[in-house]
């Protein structure tokens, strides 16, 4: 099993920055990759951005390149996402997940943190 722990939403005023941690624990050795979603009420889970956890590539979802920042840190087993120039419309719930290869889609993720709110007033 692999525990995620997200931390760092918030209440933040559009224009800002905000980043999110991630603290992840257990089998890490079973992990390939770990990613980050995000839920806005009455919409599915959306992927935001994946990054492999030996390797370190990055794969961002087309519409949120330029803002969005993906990174891990595998010595201290964390993975981190810095958001720019925030927008109402960023305004979800974020999660974290980690799974063996796969896709993008929600179901080929594994594991998954209880979800940080992030609220962006404008």
């Amino acid at each position: 099993q692999v525990q995620l722990v997200e931390s760092g939403g918030g209440l933040v005023e559009a224009g800002g920055s905000l980043t999110l941690s991630c603290a992840v624990s257990g089998r890490i050795s079973s992990i390939f990759r770990v990613g980050w979603f995000r839920q806005a009420p009455g919409q599915e889970r959306d992927f935001i951005a994946a990054i492999s956890w030996v390797g370190g590539s990055i794969y961002y979802k087309d519409r949120v390149k330029g803002r969005f920042t993906i990174s891990r840190d595998n010595v201290k087993n964390t993975t981190s996402l810095q958001i720019d120039s925030l927008k109402s419309e960023d305004t979800a719930v974020y999660y974290c997940a980690a799974s063996r290869p796969g896709t993008t889609a929600a179901k080929d993720w594994t594991y998954w943190g209880q979800g940080t709110q992030v609220t962006v007033s404008s």
